[in-house]
């Protein structure tokens, strides 16, 4: 029951669900989620650690870059589920349309000019 309060706590809030969202798409550093989202670097990394403490997000450092990527097959059932669920659920979001546009825009410029 744990896992679930966890992961039901980590996709109550929408700026982690646009994360999540984006997220789908690829691997993304935490510098374009900043630039995506319009947050702070510290409250788009706190964003980022509840979601990966649901194990909702996968993460990895390259240098001084975090990159981050939806929950892969080692995740738990319930996660992958959620995702899949959610993913469904707003694909037709206005929101995430809107995103989804943005995000074309980042990965399409040097994320050197985007992470300083």
């Amino acid at each position: 029951m744990r896992d679930i309060i966890t992961i039901t706590k980590a996709i109550s809030d929408e700026s982690r669900l646009r994360v999540l969202m984006a997220l789908s798409g690829g691997e993304l550093c935490v510098c374009q989620l900043v630039e995506l989202i319009g947050l702070a670097p510290s409250t788009v990394s706190k964003h980022m650690h509840i979601l990966y403490d649901a194990r909702l997000v996968d993460a990895r450092k390259d240098g001084r870059w975090v990159y981050y990527t939806l929950a892969g097959r080692d995740a738990p059932l319930n996660a992958r589920q959620c995702i899949k669920w959610l993913r469904s659920s707003l694909k037709e979001s206005v929101r995430v349309a809107e995103d989804d546009k943005r995000l074309l825009m980042l990965t399409a410029t040097d994320k050197t000019g985007t992470c300083k």
